[in-house]
């Protein structure tokens, strides 16, 4: 059904569609690379009932689109995310929950947050989970087929951006909460099953988003973005930004408690993303992107940076220094190009990384990417690719070929949708040249709204979760 609305994040390239579709064989532009084997999926708000009051992006339903390469072929399908709040508004037919710019409704009988799982995808120990930024049960997903299997059986609740690590295969994640406790972290071991979980105190609720890990330790980040603490014990919720508190980095042994968090201060600010850290001698690097104020005061938004609701997306790739030995912190801005939603080789994930891919954040009112950005923190340099006039795109995932040996040697993938036409496609470019732009354009038939999240799903992983 078509959702009436003035919200411009319901409308143009953001706008939900409805149809779940399968295509066996999608229309190719140039030549599907041989050596590209498996899936890439991607999650998203895709609402599928008009929103109860003020909507904002991060509410609509999870919505699933995936390609998977096989034999030379794309093929593409499309799923919503089966929730209970998704089934039970179904069973309704209108949508039964308020979104996170409303008061939160403590009465209603189905709870007072709908865990759409519409934010981010992560696949470990044969099993692919779709999450909810928010925090709440994992929803699994059978792969190639994208259906939902349901709850997945995890032993614990968990939010969006946990991290696998690729040698030992363990999955590191946390959650948090209005109430105390305000931070819970855990471990999955490689078979899926609980291996550790321990609260973590903090000052007060935080609005959290990623962590970080390296060999050895975990990287847990306590950001003054937060919720007003004394409207929050009237039972209103209003996000504020404490400019006047440092941001903090905890960080921990892998299996560690409260009481072996080492937090480190510095400078203000928020941070949306990760994209990787790794240890050298007494120090842990850290890198990300980086928003000096996501509250800012000027009024009319004179630099047309986009907004989501009250905060402002101004993002820079961004390294931070923490001395174990000493304490210290020591930070610096890796560029002045506006980038979010990054990614990288997940197989270097918490070991030294040279090579990531951030899209490039468009000015504008919506948070949309014009293009994609590689960076090389060995030779501080950088290469783009830009989309074209009046197209865009969203995170990229990098797949390694088969065979693949060293960091960049693969392919980034993302869709790009044309906001003139409603025309997408998935964009494969050799990870190697990016600035080349697409060495093939798989083309679907109808258009892909703009979302979030990406995996890569390699040929083994899918094997593994047949079985």
């Amino acid at each position: 059904m078509a959702i009436s609305t003035t919200n411009l994040y319901l409308e143009g390239a953001f706008a939900p569609i409805q149809d779940e579709i399968s295509v066996d064989r999608c229309e190719v532009i140039g030549d599907l690379p041989g050596d590209l084997v498996g899936m890439f999926v991607r999650n998203g708000s895709n609402p599928r009932f008009a929103p109860k009051g003020r909507y904002h992006w991060f509410d609509g339903d999870g919505m699933l689109h995936g390609v998977h390469f096989e034999d030379g072929v794309a093929r593409y399908a499309n799923r919503y995310v089966h929730t209970d709040g998704f089934l039970a508004e179904s069973e309704t037919g209108e949508s039964l929950w308020t979104g996170i710019m409303e008061r939160p409704d403590f009465t209603n009988p189905h709870g007072p947050f709908k865990n759409t799982a519409n934010t981010d995808l992560v696949f470990h120990a044969g099993r692919l989970l779709a999450l909810w930024w928010l925090g709440g049960a994992a929803y699994e997903i059978a792969v190639p087929s994208l259906d939902t299997c349901g709850p997945a059986r995890v032993g614990a609740t968990m939010a969006s951006h946990p991290k696998v690590d690729p040698r030992t295969g363990e999955l590191v994640f946390f959650d948090y909460s209005l109430l105390p406790p305000y931070l819970t972290y855990g471990v999955l071991d490689a078979h899926g099953s609980l291996a550790h979980h321990v609260p973590i105190d903090l000052p007060g609720p935080r609005l959290l988003h990623d962590i970080a890990i390296t060999a050895n330790h975990t990287l847990l980040l306590d950001f003054p973005l937060m919720w007003d603490p004394e409207l929050l014990a009237r039972g209103k919720t209003k996000v504020v930004f404490r400019d006047d508190v440092p941001a903090r980095v905890g960080v921990l042994p892998r299996f560690g408690s409260n009481a072996d968090v080492r937090w480190f201060e510095t400078s203000p600010c928020y941070m949306y993303h990760t994209v990787n850290a790794w240890e050298e001698g007494d120090e842990i690097v850290l890198t990300g992107c980086r928003i000096e104020n996501p509250m800012p005061d000027e009024l009319g938004n004179p630099r047309n940076l986009p907004r989501l609701d009250i905060l402002q997306m101004e993002p820079y790739f961004h390294e931070w220094r923490l001395d174990l030995a000493t304490g210290r912190v020591r930070e610096r801005p890796l560029d002045d190009v506006l980038t979010e939603f990054p990614r990288m080789d997940n197989r270097m994930l918490g070991r030294p990384s040279r090579f990531s891919y951030h899209p490039r954040v468009a000015h504008g009112q919506t948070l949309r990417f014009d293009g994609v950005v590689k960076y090389d923190t060995e030779t501080e340099t950088s290469s783009t690719h830009e989309y074209g006039t009046g197209r865009v795109g969203g995170e990229t995932t990098f797949a390694p070929r088969v065979g693949s040996r060293t960091e960049d040697d693969g392919y980034v993938l993302t869709f790009v949708t044309d906001e003139r036409d409603g025309a997408s496609e998935l964009a494969v470019l050799d990870a190697q040249r990016v600035e080349d732009g697409p060495i093939a354009r798989v083309l679907f038939p109808h258009r892909v709204p703009i979302g979030y999240h990406t995996w890569w799903v390699t040929a083994e992983d899918l094997a593994r979760a047949a079985t």
